[in-house]
Order: structure tokens, then C-alpha cells, then sequence
């Protein structure tokens, strides 16, 4: 079984790459409103350091809402499924809620308190980026809750 402690301590980095419709739109958004530091990156891709973790976006082209596949039933929301995103501090995630909110995010599901009283509770949000990939980004006030059953 694995601990919180072992989820968030040592692992290697993941690897992830996304399309998106255009890369500079997707540059300004990952770098400049979520705030990730660029790492390598040529006409059509760019790295980013997602907290030690390489998430890369790739041009293709293509319908912005074709990223989203379906959704599925969690707490009374329909989650957009795939999505990714990261899990922050509850300071981090109300910052980031306040940034996406001044930047006028057409949030899928505002941010909210999930699982409230419940094994599991934690702050959450989704959004869509410019190209339509799902994201979630989560906190809670107890990390040892992470995998809480």
C-alpha cells in the first residue's frame, strides 16, 4: 500500500504530454497565468516544470473541445475525464483560484470543499485550458488524507 508520505516524497517525475491547438496561446497560459517555469522547447512544443514534473505541450491543431472525453459522477459534479493537475497547499490553491478568477476562468467546476466531513475532504477545482484539456487542482488541510478510504 502506498502512504501519502511515499506519494509525495520521493518518486521519480512523471512524463506528460498534451496537444494543444496553438502554442503560444498554450505558452502564455501554462507560463503566465498557472505560472510554470518553460524548459526546452521548439516552434511547436514547450516543456514545463510542473513542480518537478514534465508535462509537455505539443501544437496539433484541431477542436479545442475534443480534449474532453467524457465525464464521470464524483460528489454531485461531472468531472471531465482525462485531467490532470497537481495537488498544492490550501493557500497555494485559493492564490490560484483568485489568479484563474482574475483572469476571467470558465471554471467546469468552481472551486469547492469535496467529500466535506468525509475521509478524503479536499479543495477542488476544474478548468479547461486554451486548447481544452481538462485540469485539477486540489489541496487539503491534511495531505495524510490524500489516499484516505
Amino acid at each position: 500500500m502506498t502512504t501519502a508520505t511515499e506519494a509525495t516524497g520521493t518518486l521519480p517525475p512523471f512524463h506528460l504530454a498534451i496537444p494543444v491547438v496553438d502554442i503560444e496561446v498554450a505558452r502564455e497560459f501554462y507560463g503566465n497565468v498557472l505560472g510554470f517555469p518553460r524548459g526546452r522547447s521548439d516552434e511547436k512544443w514547450t516543456d514545463w516544470n510542473v513542480r518537478g514534473h514534465q508535462v509537455v505541450t505539443h501544437e496539433v491543431g484541431g477542436d479545442p473541445d475534443s480534449a474532453v472525453r467524457g465525464t464521470n459522477p464524483v460528489d454531485g459534479h461531472q468531472v471531465p475525464v482525462p485531467h490532470f493537475g497537481l495537488v498544492l497547499s490550501v493557500e497555494e490553491f485559493q492564490e490560484l483560484a483568485e489568479r484563474l478568477r482574475a483572469v476571467d476562468t470558465d471554471f467546469v467546476i468552481e472551486p469547492y470543499v469535496r467529500f466535506a466531513g468525509e475521509p478524503g475532504e479536499q479543495w477542488t477545482m476544474f478548468f479547461l485550458d486554451p486548447s481544452g484539456n481538462a485540469l485539477e487542482f486540489k489541496a487539503f488541510r491534511n495531505l495524510d488524507q490524500l489516499f484516505a478510504v
